[in-house]
């Protein structure tokens, strides 16, 4: 059952399935970039199926077979090219008993199969949200003024950056440099002034340059919490337990990036479609697995609003 429907398009390529037996069919160094959320293991469950990461006995299976999905991820990319995981720090089951380094895990795993480690970006959580929403104790005053040897940090999220070993036949190149930046913070106006419509210089473009100080920077504060794609109508009262979808923002540096236009843009466990919505609104080609099928009825939904939004845009444009 490696496939149980799928829509492919010159656009995008769509599938219902279990990843590790779809990744399997694509060529040998087909995808320029890879985008994608892993199950957190141990810490949330996604659905009730068997070949669900999330469902697996213990952390050492789950990483057992998410070695499959690396080993197969890197197959596919080209060389010299990019493979982005989102994640972070796993509290381990049991009352206070710590957290396991689920990016050092991570980390290990894409060096086995022929990625160098490249960078690490913090994403940054605001404690009082975090506390409200995971309900830990140890990020509740309240456990500073009873014994505070409980309390932990509110975690930060990490966008791991991997690139795949070997030479890059295929340049991603910005000869105009950066114009457009995904945060909540504000561009200085003095930036956007110069000229009426941008910079035309590259050199000297002080607009590129303030985006490009923001995005190499190893602590992203300003990604918008809250700029997600649409997801609550994918939920199932039997199954469904938890669903996160990945901001737009972080989606949206991955793919100026690491990325050119037109570029095939993988991910994995494609949930309700961010990944694959944002690489077709930025006019690259987005591919996308994913198991569980109210999910991928979703995605599909969420994929036709934004190839329509795209259409609008171009008819705008062309006015």
């Amino acid at each position: 059952m490696a496939v149980i429907e799928q829509k492919v398009t010159d656009d995008y390529a769509v599938y219902n399935g279990d990843c590790i037996e779809v990744l399997p069919k694509f060529p040998d160094g087909s995808i320029h970039l890879s985008v994608y959320s892993p199950p957190f293991a141990e810490l949330y469950n996604y659905s009730s199926s068997d070949r669900d990461l999330s469902n697996c006995r213990d952390y050492k299976q789950f990483l057992k077979h998410y070695c499959y999905v690396v080993k197969e991820v890197s197959r596919v990319t080209m060389p010299g090219r990019v493979s982005c995981v989102h994640c972070m720090d796993l509290k381990i089951p049991g009352g206070n008993s710590g957290f396991r380094d689920f990016p050092g895990d991570i980390i290990r795993i894409h060096k086995r199969y022929g990625f160098d480690y490249q960078a690490r970006h913090w994403i940054w959580k605001e404690p009082l949200r975090m506390a409200i929403k995971t309900r830990a104790l140890g990020l509740r005053h309240s456990q500073i003024v009873k014994d505070s040897s409980k309390c932990h940090a509110a975690g930060s999220e990490y966008l791991l950056v991997f690139k795949k070993q070997g030479t890059n036949p295929e340049p991603i190149a910005h000869p105009l440099g950066l114009s457009v930046y995904a945060g909540s913070t504000p561009i200085p106006a003095n930036l956007l002034s110069k000229y009426g419509n941008g910079w035309k210089e590259p050199k000297t473009n002080r607009l590129s340059q303030w985006i490009w100080q923001h995005y190499a920077s190893s602590f992203w504060n300003d990604i918008r919490v809250k700029r997600c794609i649409s997801h609550r109508k994918a939920r199932e009262k039997d199954d469904e337990k938890h669903i996160c979808p990945l901001q737009l923002d972080v989606i949206e540096r991955c793919l100026i990036l690491w990325s050119n236009p037109r570029d095939k843009v993988l991910t994995p466990f494609m949930g309700v479609g961010s990944e694959v919505c944002n690489a077709l609104s930025l006019y690259r080609r987005g591919i996308g697995i994913e198991l569980k099928p109210s999910y991928y009825k979703q995605a599909l939904k969420n994929i036709e609003l934004a190839m329509t939004e795209r259409v609008k845009l171009n008819l705008f444009s062309d006015k």
